[in-house]
């Protein structure tokens, strides 16, 4: 997942790199608008785009206007400015999102999270495919190959939400939440250990990483 900072605040610029290669992002860093213009005419392939309105110069909303729109790149715009004129402008435009500094990391991670998730999946097809295991989304079907595996409905729940968060830790902590949202009931760590070792049975791939003492995760495959 390949994220384009254009931000000329070099604090805020490094801060959100660290943040983010924490989450396992690759992150390019722009500091201007010919720069990121640069940037974007050579490198078509970039899952979001953060970009700063105010840039030593020229401005976001340009920068957005003649070369991301078009692109289809999902991006938020960040800036000092509040106004509610700013805001609706940066929307109206097809932004996906818009964040004042000064701002949480945490609270911009969880948006970035969020948009990635939404726009993970290839618009034309609900099947997500890792290793030879392929989820069928929109079916809530898995499958080994050919084979239809028969998982239970929590533990296909499950599975979706690390399939939602392919790249991303999913803590242990998420899931317990989630297993009370989707049951009412409440359950403890062990539990969830258990639902991941027989789905890791079914599965019979290696596919679910444990980052021991925080959670699990899914890799995409690289080509």
């Amino acid at each position: 997942m390949n994220i384009l900072l254009v931000e000329d605040n070099e604090s805020i610029a490094l801060g959100l790199l660290y943040s983010l290669n924490q989450q396992n992002y690759q992150v390019t860093i722009k500091d201007s608008y010919l720069s990121a213009q640069s940037y974007l005419n050579e490198n078509p392939k970039i899952t979001l785009a953060i970009i700063d309105i105010s840039l030593p110069d020229g401005d976001g909303f340009t920068l957005y206007q003649n070369l991301i729109h078009e692109k289809q790149i999902p991006t938020i715009f960040l800036t000092a400015k509040d106004s509610e004129d700013d805001i609706v402008k940066g929307l109206e435009l097809g932004a996906e999102d818009y964040i004042t500094k000064p701002f949480s990391t945490r609270e911009l991670i969880a948006r970035i999270n969020r948009i990635i998730q939404k726009n993970t999946q290839h618009p034309k097809s609900s099947i997500v495919s890792i290793q030879n295991i392929h989820f069928d989304m929109d079916k809530m079907e898995v499958y080994r190959n050919q084979e239809l595996l028969p998982l239970s409905r929590l533990e296909l729940k499950i599975l979706h939400l690390l399939f939602t968060n392919i790249n991303r830790v999913t803590t242990r902590e998420e899931i317990i939440e989630k297993i009370w949202e989707w049951t009412g009931n409440d359950v403890n760590d062990n539990t969830v250990t258990v639902y991941l070792k027989r789905i890791r049975e079914k599965l019979q791939t290696n596919m679910i990483i444990t980052i021991k003492g925080i959670g699990y995760r899914i890799d995409e495959v690289r080509k």
